[in-house]
């Protein structure tokens, strides 16, 4: 089982699926990725694949983290780092977006 979280045009998370590992082999022959097959059939602009094991940028089983963060709706897509960036908290309004640490953090 995989996730895919679908893209709206500013690259915001507006719905996270769960599909089909990307090396299985039922891909329909007029898509080259799961990717494009979920991005076309939820009509969504983008989807990229999210991993549900990644959390703040580590891979929770100690494998390799992947896009930094498991999507959830309201998360940015940062295609310049290939991450998702957690949509900011409302109880914290004053906090900044720490890119080591992955997470937001009031200020000190």
């Amino acid at each position: 089982m995989a996730y895919y979280a679908l893209l709206d045009g500013d690259n915001i998370v507006t719905k996270v699926v769960t599909g089909n590992q990307e090396d299985d082999p039922r891909l329909p022959s007029e898509f080259s990725s799961w990717e494009e097959f979920y991005k076309d059939k939820h009509g969504a602009v983008d989807c990229k694949r999210t991993s549900y094991n990644t959390h703040k940028g580590v891979h929770v089983l100690g494998g390799t983290p992947f896009r930094k963060q498991l999507a959830e709706n309201g998360a940015e897509y940062l295609p310049d780092v290939d991450a998702f960036k957690p949509p900011q908290p409302f109880e914290m309004p004053d906090s900044t977006f720490n890119t080591t640490t992955w997470s937001w953090e009031d200020p000190e």
